[in-house]
């Protein structure tokens, strides 16, 4: 594995990172891993079980150079993890459906990173709320300070998995179908049908006192970087 230094704008290349296919839709660039994290909510963490594969989603936060995982203490990824297991995570965000004049040539727009590596449990309580918060500011901006702070059993209940960003990558494809030039005479629609993540409005809890307000952070919710 080759390193480099932390102030480097960009990943290192290592045997697992290095791209084989469509190369040029690669990047090791820190500032575009970091803005896919950052507007995704939801991100696939592979590992291994007795000698089997598991996949699992849960929600996540970017904390600097690391990846925030938080559950049950019984959670078998998180135990695995802690355990030293290796871990494969993948997040993905579609942008459009890209429909070619062949079936061979349809894809998809999208930006994904994969981070390899293996975890540590943190365990220090003022880390973990801070890790907490992290979690719970990246689902909802703002919304941190406008509820009930976690108790100390509550941090004690919960545990959190931190995961070093350093051997990453991200692929992106944008742009329009990319037909053989024959095929571009075929008189067939082609196109993108993008793709946006839109959220409607808040439906409140059936036991909501309806005097309560919408804060802002609710009311106009939107992702970083949509």
């Amino acid at each position: 594995m080759t390193t480099e230094s932390p102030e480097s704008h960009e990943y290192p290349v290592t045997a697992r990172t290095t791209f084989k296919r469509l190369a040029y839709r690669g990047t090791y660039d820190r500032a575009v891993v970091h803005a896919i994290l950052d507007e995704g909510l939801v991100c696939h963490v592979a590992f291994d079980v007795d000698g089997r594969p598991a996949l699992i989603p849960t929600a996540y936060a970017r904390q600097g150079e690391r990846l925030l995982l938080h559950g049950s203490p019984g959670n078998r990824m998180l135990r695995a993890l802690a355990a030293g297991t290796e871990a494969c995570v993948c997040v993905t965000l579609l942008d459009g459906i890209v429909l070619a004049r062949s079936a061979f040539h349809h894809s998809v727009n999208y930006r994904c990173v994969v981070i390899y590596g293996r975890a540590v449990e943190v365990t220090d309580p003022a880390e973990k709320r801070e890790a907490l918060r992290a979690v719970v500011e990246h689902v909802a901006p703002g919304r941190f300070e406008d509820v009930r702070a976690p108790t100390d059993d509550e941090v004690t209940m919960t545990k959190v998995i931190a995961l070093p960003i350093v051997e990453a990558s991200a692929k992106v494809r944008t742009g329009p179908p990319l037909d053989d030039e024959p095929d571009y005479a075929l008189s067939m629609w082609a196109g993108i049908l993008p793709v946006r993540s839109t959220f409607a409005a808040p439906e409140p809890c059936p036991r909501l006192d309806p005097r309560t307000p919408v804060p802002g952070h609710v009311s106009g919710y939107r992702r970083p970087g949509a």
